[in-house]
């Protein structure tokens, strides 16, 4: 075998496993913001499970009339089956990512994904639970005292009453879009970063 032939081989074998261990290192680094991401999820699910059964307690706390606790009740319920529908989504997506080893660039892409879809899944949860929240309180006006509502009525506009629930609206979408992008975000960006320096599988 020729001596030219026999060193370009060599050259074309060391090349080919720089370039493996490149990929292998910027994979590697994925771990560290997917670790991040995990860390939070927990925290976030025990959390909102944490609130979730504290709401169940409002009735009691407040003090609130039988026909305004069975509204209540009725309205937390919707609140529950809609949040243990998110809290399924959000476990399997959890425990999937353990079980995935993050070992090729397809896997990576999956994770980044699959969490991009479960940030929209929250976010789509908050707004709904906005919505029963302002439901609820609009509900509440109503079944208390007449004369309360009457007062109320009186004071305020129609047009105000809805502007404000707009408004309220309005700034549950903005804190939930600022939330997930302080939470989530920057790992997220982290992870699409390593995926874009990765070459084509």
């Amino acid at each position: 075998m020729n001596f030219d032939q026999l060193k370009d081989e060599w050259n074309n074998n060391n090349a080919q496993h720089q370039e493996i261990s490149e990929d292998m290192l910027k994979i590697k680094e994925a771990r560290t913001p997917i670790d991040k991401i995990r860390k939070q999820m927990k925290q976030e699910f025990m959390l909102q499970v944490v609130s979730l059964v504290l709401g169940a307690f409002v009735p009691k706390i407040f003090d609130f009339s039988m026909p305004l606790k069975s509204t209540y009740l009725i309205f937390y319920g919707i609140v529950v089956a809609f949040c243990t529908y998110y809290f399924y989504k959000f476990y399997r997506f959890y425990k999937h990512s353990y079980d995935l080893s993050i070992d090729s660039r397809k896997n990576l892409l999956w994770f980044y994904y699959e969490m991009k879809l479960n940030v929209e899944l929250y976010k789509a949860l908050t707004y709904i639970i906005g919505f029963i929240m302002i439901s609820f309180c609009a509900t509440a006006l109503f079944l208390t005292k007449n004369d309360l509502l009457a007062r109320i009525l009186e004071k305020l506009s129609l047009t105000y009453i809805v502007l404000n629930a707009f408004i309220t609206i309005l700034i549950i979408g903005v804190l939930t879009e600022l939330w997930a992008r302080f939470y989530y975000g920057k790992h997220i960006k982290q992870i699409k970063v390593i995926i874009d320096s990765l070459d084509e599988e």
